[in-house]
């Protein structure tokens, strides 16, 4: 009886087993071993043999879910009735690893402590001897820039300064730079310590930022800080103090600081062609405030800064020494909120407004000026998986620009205008592979003043070579609005253009960095006018065009030799333009054909001490010499700096910081001012310009009060 019974409910045991089988192989048809093959859910699985081949039954009945998962391969999913589990092919795809594959870097510079692309360090933009502290002097020994040492500002492959745009978390900065005299250089308005990183995309930028023919830089504030501290900063131009609080899930860092260039001047005054009638006095402070949810954060940065001066100079035209007062008023508030969504979308809004004025003296008047401007965007981005996305936005900016000029028989003379530009952006990222990556978007603008819509594509493409190195390409399309010094006489004229195309190859591999890339730009529709300076009655058209082509060379090595940490850069550029007031076509006088910078910094033990050192060598710059044939042929002599710079920790939390640019004192010649009309031999004189002093001294001590007590300034001399 007991036998018959089992012979009854044999039939439904062996119903209940179901066969699952089938072969694991890559995209290319190479079997994966040791794959793990299951029912998503169950116990119920194997692994792959030599041959990718696996097989394993069931009990599970009905629609299931069929897992197969490998490391460093995607895992695949496949759903349906178990009996459809028979003999099944199926294909891994090489998962993406964020360490070792593809990026996009055609163009840019990373300098994060998160970046596996990073160039530069936070700590690099502040310790580089000769930089003073300032991002900009760092970022100057980065291929692609050009050395103007009168100006300050950033020149990018054969591009003016003002073909440059900086943004805050992704938001416009409007006069990132602060005011100064001409031939005095000016520097960067905000502390290097308040971000975690930069980018510094030389060409071939994302089409998220706009209104910039040569290059965006990208600084990022912290998010949230590790610890509470503070900082004390006494220096021989001044000093500083700066606090960061925490409670809860928010933050504050503020700092300030005070510059008074009279006790400098008092000891070493300047004797090349400048009288300080008042030196330098600069007051400034930042604030970051953070917020953090559990889907988000917000963040608002705000900065003010006021300075004084009153500076005369020597002018080839006037017996006299010219003289020059300016007070300069800057404000500067970014707002912004980063949300992450479910099912991976994110949102990003914000919006930051500036505020601008100069009070200018003159022999021949004063001139009031007042710039004021606003941008808003709002980003939406979507992941699909860690292969594709897509993210776009909208933006919208407004410029209003009004300046007077009083002349000394109270007659005045105005100028300016005003412009609304929005524009609309869209973008895709698509990794193929860990080898192939592929990014393509599309800027679109329209400016209320110039009346006028632009349609700007970009595409990037990089490929792995090697394992440690890849070649990436990179083409956009950029537009900018011609400089305000135009625009408040004729705004009637269009938007200047360029296109951009590099080609890049990039190793990494173990502490050690190689980069070459050369590009080409071709501007058109550029502003040329027919008098010496842009004036009211200046003739303005959009006739200019030229072109800039070059080779950018990069190599950093921090793991070599024992505690050392160098870098060397070098540059060519081949550019020449026909705008402005130039008669013809030629090179321009900020583009000197070769640029080399060599970085060092060594760590002593024994001393306590890291000692910096950074050599710059710019070839000759042109100019325009009314005593030869041709136009822009003469060149001045080449430009060399050797600076030097040395931090000793009198304890864990106090540094003791010594610097001195152009130690050897080399005699730098920026260029020539020439007499207006010629002598009685027929000739016209000339006035070198000079640095108004060769070298310049810096002594600084830095104390920081903190709970871990090892916390230090270090990163941020």
């Amino acid at each position: 009886m007991r036998f018959l019974y089992f012979l009854l409910l044999l039939p439904f045991f062996t119903q209940a087993q179901s066969e699952i089988s089938g072969t694991v192989t890559d995209t290319k048809g190479v079997p994966v071993l040791g794959a793990n093959v299951y029912l998503q859910g169950t116990y119920d699985g194997a692994s792959t043999d030599e041959n990718g081949k696996f097989h394993f039954e069931t009990e599970e009945t009905g629609t299931q879910t069929l897992v197969v998962s490998m490391l460093s391969f995607d895992e695949y999913v496949m759903a349906g009735d178990v009996g459809y589990f028979k003999e099944v092919d199926v294909k891994l795809v090489e998962a993406l690893n964020t360490l070792t594959g593809v990026t996009l870097t055609a163009g840019t510079f990373e300098a994060g402590d998160n970046s596996k692309v990073s160039v530069l360090k936070p700590l690099d933009i502040v310790t580089t001897a000769g930089a003073a502290g300032d991002f900009v002097g760092a970022l100057q020994t980065l291929p692609g820039t050009s050395t103007v040492n009168e100006d300050g500002r950033l020149f990018v492959r054969g591009g003016e300064a003002g073909e440059t745009q900086v943004f805050i978390d992704g938001l416009r900065v409007f006069q990132p730079f602060g005011a100064t005299p001409n031939n005095i250089p000016t520097r960067g308005r905000f502390s290097p310590f308040l971000f975690k990183g930069i980018t510094f995309s030389t060409g071939g930028y994302a089409a998220e930022y706009g209104q910039a023919l040569s290059s965006v830089l990208l600084l990022n504030t912290t998010d949230f800080p590790e610890q509470e501290k503070t900082d004390i900063s006494i220096m021989s131009v001044g000093g500083g103090i700066g606090h960061t609080e925490i409670w809860g899930e928010n933050s504050l860092s503020v700092n300030a600081s005070y510059i008074n260039l009279a006790p400098y001047e008092s000891l070493i005054p300047s004797d090349q062609g400048v009288r300080w009638n008042d030196p330098v006095q600069a007051l400034s402070g930042e604030a970051v405030y953070r917020n953090k949810t559990d889907k988000g954060m917000l963040k608002v940065y705000g900065g003010y800064s006021f300075s004084d001066l009153d500076i005369a100079q020597e002018d080839i035209n006037f017996d006299e020494y010219v003289n020059f007062a300016l007070k300069n008023n800057n404000m500067y508030l970014n707002t912004n909120y980063r949300h992450f969504f479910e099912n991976d979308w994110s949102l990003f809004t914000g919006g930051s407004i500036s505020y601008d004025r100069n009070r200018i003296g003159l022999d021949t008047g004063k001139v009031n000026a007042e710039e004021k401007g606003l941008h808003v965007k709002s980003r939406i981005k979507k992941s699909f998986s860690n292969r594709f996305s897509i993210s776009s936005g909208v933006e919208y900016f407004i410029t209003d620009y009004q300046d007077r000029f009083t002349d000394t028989e109270n007659n005045r003379f105005e100028s300016g205008y005003t412009d609304n530009i929005g524009a609309f952006f869209a973008e895709t990222d698509i990794f193929f592979n860990n080898d192939f990556a592929l990014k393509a978007g599309a800027r679109v603008g329209y400016s209320s003043l110039l009346k006028e819509t632009q349609f700007s594509p970009r595409l990037s493409l990089a490929h792995t070579i090697g394992g440690h190195g890849q070649v990436s390409l990179a083409y956009g399309g950029y537009w900018q609005a011609p400089l305000r010094d135009y625009l408040k006489y004729d705004s009637g004229l269009t938007t200047e253009k360029t296109r951009h195309f590099i080609l890049n190859y990039q190793y990494l591999n173990k502490g050690k960095t190689f980069r070459a890339e050369t590009y080409y730009k071709a501007y058109r529709d550029l502003v040329k006018y027919d008098t010496d300076l842009p004036m009211f009655n200046s003739d303005f058209s959009n006739s200019g065009d030229g072109y800039a082509t070059g080779l950018d060379l990069f190599w950093r090595d921090n793991n070599g030799i024992k505690n050392l940490d160098y870098w060397a850069s070098y540059s060519y550029l081949d550019t020449k333009r026909d705008y402005r007031n130039f008669e013809s076509e030629a090179v321009p006088s900020f583009a000197p054909k070769h640029n080399l910078s060599l970085v060092g910094k060594y760590f002593v033990s024994k001393w306590r001490s890291q000692i910096g050192l950074s050599y710059s060598f710019a070839s000759g710059r042109t100019y325009d010499n009314p005593n030869s044939d041709g136009f822009m042929v003469d060149k001045t002599k080449a430009y060399n700096n050797l600076s030097v710079n040395w931090a000793y920790l009198l304890s864990q939390q106090k540094i003791l910081y010594f610097s001195i640019s152009n130690v050897a004192g080399f005699n730098n010649v920026n260029g020539y001012q020439y007499a207006n009309e010629p002598n009685m031999m027929g000739t016209f004189d000339r006035l070198a310009i000079r640095p108004a002093a060769d070298t310049f001294f810096f002594v600084g001590f830095f104390w920081t009060i903190s709970k871990d007590k090892s916390s230090n300034q270090l990163d941020n001399l």
